[in-house]
This record gives structure tokens, C-alpha cells and sequence, in this order.
């Protein structure tokens, strides 16, 4: 993975470089195309007997993985509003009680390019007869999963490291 342009988007040039995997230069029109960090949200969200809700992953990258409830954060959008829109639009259902947890980076490979993120993390409720109307090209299945020890953690298919240590972080900090 080398996050590499062939062509100036600005000037079809073939002198464009790329810096600490950053920034991208053009030498022939001067363009400069960063490559930031992007904003992403994932719920925690967990029932009456702790066990935590997870989507098995539709697509890639890591189709049938696990995975929180959650995406990127949308422009103009705060991450409170992005984790109530994700968790609408991936699982039909609404959200309550959502409190912040922590943030994690990542990196998000998709279609042959690496993506730095900050995933940030939020612990929220749903009613306990919530029912589910999944996004069928994003979530596969829900799944509730009972994690009684670091072990359970770690034998889990999660697809982001974030997310594992975002859920680590909140069994060791908060339950």
C-alpha cells in the first residue's frame, strides 16, 4: 500500500510526489493535494446483560468481520449527530443515553488505499425490543457478543484495531 498517484489530478502532470504519506506535490502546476486524518464514529451499544452489538461487515474491507455500529463523519456534521445518523441508517434504530468514550487512530484500507483516521468512540442505549432493519450493502447480520474477560476480546474477528482497543479500554476503564 503506497497511497500512490501516477497523474496531477490538477494537471494530468506526471510529476506529482508524495511527502511523508501526507501530501501529495505536483513540480509542474504546484498543486498540493494532504492527505488529513478523517473523522470517524462507532457506538458501543450493549443490552441488559452487557453483551455488546456488533454488524458482521457486508463489504469490504473486511467483509464478515465484526464490527461497532458507526462510519466517518460527514461535513458539517458533529460525531454525536454522526453516530445517531449511522446507527438510523446501518441498523434502523435510534440511539439513546450516548455518552463519549475515548478515541483511537486507524487506518481504513479501502480499494487499494490507506486512510488515516481518528475513530472516536461512544457508549449508547437502544430499547431493549428494538427491531432491526439493516442496511443490507453495509451490514450483513447483528450479533450480541458476551465479553466476560480479555480473552473473549481477543478471540473476537474484529475488523479495526481501534475498535478492540477502544472496547478494552472501556471494560478496563469502565465496567
Amino acid at each position: 500500500m503506497n497511497n500512490r498517484f501516477n497523474f496531477c489530478p490538477n494537471c494530468a502532470g506526471k510529476n506529482i510526489h508524495n511527502i511523508n504519506m501526507r501530501r501529495w506535490q505536483c513540480d509542474d502546476c504546484g498543486f498540493v493535494l494532504y492527505n488529513n486524518v478523517a473523522t470517524a464514529v462507532a457506538v458501543i451499544i450493549l443490552n441488559k446483560a452487557g453483551d455488546v452489538l456488533f454488524e458482521v461487515r457486508a463489504k469490504e474491507p473486511k467483509r464478515g468481520m465484526l464490527c461497532l455500529p458507526g462510519g466517518f463523519v460527514e461535513p458539517g456534521e458533529t460525531t454525536e449527530q454522526a453516530c445517531v445518523r449511522e446507527c438510523h441508517e446501518e441498523l434502523g434504530v435510534d440511539i439513546t443515553n450516548l455518552e463519549y468514550l475515548c478515541t483511537f487512530p486507524n487506518t481504513y484500507e479501502y480499494k487499494g488505499f490507506q486512510y488515516k483516521t481518528c475513530d472516536a468512540f461512544f457508549v449508547a442505549e437502544i430499547t431493549d425490543n428494538a427491531n432491526f432493519n439493516l442496511q443490507p450493502d453495509e451490514v450483513a447480520a447483528v450479533k450480541w457478543c458476551a465479553l466476560k474477560n480479555r480473552q473473549d476480546l481477543l478471540n473476537l474477528p474484529i475488523a479495526f484495531d481501534s475498535a478492540r482497543d477502544a472496547l478494552n479500554y472501556f471494560y478496563i476503564n469502565k465496567h
